[in-house]
């Protein structure tokens, strides 16, 4: 296995240490960005920290530099506007210029694609989001269509809630729907960590979701 230098964003957020701990425990090494490095207690030599925000271009810049490819878990800040395209715009510049193309990262359920055929449950679940969350659903959706108009190697993970555990159950892709109600946070890591030597689902956006046995 290639020893990849992977930039990561979002590491820090709920699903995000999981991500952390699943690619250290495979051997990569990984340059950090954080708001507040302060906070951050995991000492590990394979670890760079970098001070800095997804909103700013230059923090974007030096996280990217030096890096094989770019994975992302990125979460709303609580009080401020909606970080989602923001970021991607930055990622994306950041990425061409220093010539890196994969880019793995996570988005919401209420994304749409031109393939969808959602069911009853997600079309209910995505309106209820513009409805309670108009702002950050649509720069969501504004991300992936920046993440279309790139060249770059993406795959934009669609996910249902999130359960915080080390639990481990079957796992299914979907590319048009979601059939599951949610995703355990060690199986998502386990399956952005398969993505890096994957292309099975580049420029795509697969549903990920754990299904009962």
């Amino acid at each position: 296995m290639k020893t990849y230098k992977i930039a990561v964003i979002g590491g820090t957020g709920k699903s995000g240490k999981y991500l952390v701990e699943n690619l250290l425990e495979k051997g990569y090494q990984l340059k950090l960005l954080l708001r507040h490095p302060e906070n951050f207690t995991l000492q590990h030599p394979f670890i760079e920290v970098l001070q800095g925000d997804a909103r700013d271009e230059t923090s974007i810049d030096k996280l990217i530099e030096g890096t094989d490819l770019v994975m992302s878990t990125l979460g709303q800040p609580k009080g401020e506007k909606s970080i989602f395209s923001d970021a991607a715009k930055n990622i994306i510049s950041a990425m061409n210029y220093h010539g890196i193309r994969r880019y793995i990262v996570t988005t919401g359920l209420s994304v749409n694609t031109a393939s969808d055929h959602k069911n009853e449950g997600v079309k209910i679940a995505t309106d209820w989001m513009y409805q309670n969350y108009p702002e950050t659903t649509a720069d969501k959706q504004k991300e992936y269509e920046f993440l279309l108009e790139s060249n770059l190697d993406w795959t934009l993970v669609r996910l249902p809630l999130i359960h915080l555990t080390e639990e481990n159950f079957p796992l299914e892709t979907n590319l048009t729907d979601c059939k599951g109600e949610g995703i355990s946070a060690a199986d998502l890591a386990e399956f952005l960590a398969s993505q890096i030597e994957d292309s099975e689902y580049i420029r795509k956006s697969p549903f990920l979701y754990n299904v009962k046995e």
